[in-house]
């Protein structure tokens, strides 16, 4: 535990931000499940929830959570798999 009081700060303020880029991650995987599971579902619901997986990743990127290259990489893949279906 630090002695000096901005180091304290400092770790309070750093456990803040990593709880909420932990729940923007996760936000972002439980989207791309959803999406999986709508695919099986059919490609209506599959093409509404491709929306709203893309706007969470782009979400995640615009607050410096997500890289993005990896963002780019994560919708490319998931406009090949609604190409597929």
């Amino acid at each position: 535990m630090p002695n000096i009081q901005s180091a304290k700060k400092r770790v309070k303020v750093s456990e803040k931000k990593n709880l909420r880029n932990r729940m923007v991650k996760s936000g972002v995987k439980t989207s791309v499940r959803k999406f999986n599971e709508s695919l099986s579902n059919g490609t209506e619901t599959a093409a509404a929830q491709y929306v709203a997986t893309t706007s969470a990743i782009d979400k995640a990127v615009a607050k410096g959570i997500i890289h993005k290259n990896a963002a780019n990489r994560k919708k490319a893949r998931l406009a090949r798999m609604i190409a597929k279906a």
